[in-house]
């Protein structure tokens, strides 16, 4: 029986052969790997092809294939942009967007629009501009800080109508602030001064009418009663209440005849005659 051994040129063979075959993998790259929050974008020979990658990894034909990682997780944009009321004041407006690319269309996007960065500058900023102006020239200056929830609304509306057709979805917008002339802003704030005054005198004077109804009220009933006290005050009542308020001591200077006040005791047998 026959043994067969590998010889050193085979092996070296076999090593030198794995070397290469790593080195090519790390080269032509024959998998593509789509992180969390991303979908790949297909292409073949530079031609976007119609299957999406989710995440994960996944086996490619290298040099035939390559793969375009896409975010489709929500993103902030922040933009400044400048609009006019319907009363031709200048507003300045801070804008906060929250969007991201719909997962189901990002080959789409890719294709017609490009990157995240191309996204912004491309269809997102001009797009935002657009609307807030258009939002902005149906309401006045001082409508815009009023009715503020009104006019967020009605931009977020416009927003995702606007941006749909582009596989865009937008989250939310929130309006952070606003910036007027400065002639405007002084305006506004002499406004309100006013409007406090205003308020401030009209509840000074609804204050002096409550109390001067007041008084009325109080003299009214202190005349009624004693109106009252006048028609029930009998000599037999000024008595009675003389000899509860009485301490127990005579005075000691009396009037004529010698009777005390109020007090007149009739001797047994004849009735007693009212105090004089």
């Amino acid at each position: 029986m026959k043994t067969f051994h590998k010889s050193p040129y085979n092996l070296s063979l076999y090593i030198v052969g794995g070397i290469v075959l790593i080195i090519a993998s790390l080269i032509l790259k024959p998998f593509a790997i789509v992180g969390a929050g991303e979908r790949g974008v297909i292409m073949r020979f530079g031609k976007v092809q119609n299957a999406i990658l989710d995440e994960g990894i996944h086996p490619i034909l290298p040099i035939v294939t390559s793969v375009k990682t896409l975010s489709v997780r929500v993103q902030k944009t922040d933009i400044q942009a400048d609009a006019a009321s319907k009363d031709l004041q200048k507003v300045t407006t801070d804008l906060a967007v929250n969007w991201n690319i719909d997962p189901a269309k990002a080959n789409q996007v890719f294709q017609q629009v490009g990157d995240e960065e191309q996204i912004v500058t491309s269809i997102l900023s001009p797009a935002i501009s657009e609307v807030l102006k258009a939002a902005t020239s149906k309401k006045t200056a001082e409508e815009i800080i009023t009715k503020r929830n009104e006019l967020k609304t009605e931009i977020d509306n416009s927003l995702k109508k606007r941006l749909e057709p582009y596989g865009l979805i937008v989250r939310d917008v929130s309006l952070i602030n606003f910036g007027f002339s400065p002639e405007f802003s002084k305006a506004i704030e002499a406004k309100q001064i006013a409007e406090q005054e205003a308020k401030q005198a009209e509840f000074t004077v609804k204050k002096a009418t409550q109390d001067a109804q007041a008084e009325i009220n109080r003299a009214k009933g202190q005349a009624e009663a004693q109106r009252l006290q006048r028609l029930t005050l009998t000599p037999e009542l000024l008595q009675q209440q003389a000899i509860q308020k009485w301490n127990g001591q005579f005075p000691t200077v009396m009037g004529g005849g010698g009777a005390l006040p109020l007090i007149n005791i009739a001797p047994p047998g004849q009735p007693a005659s009212p105090a004089k």
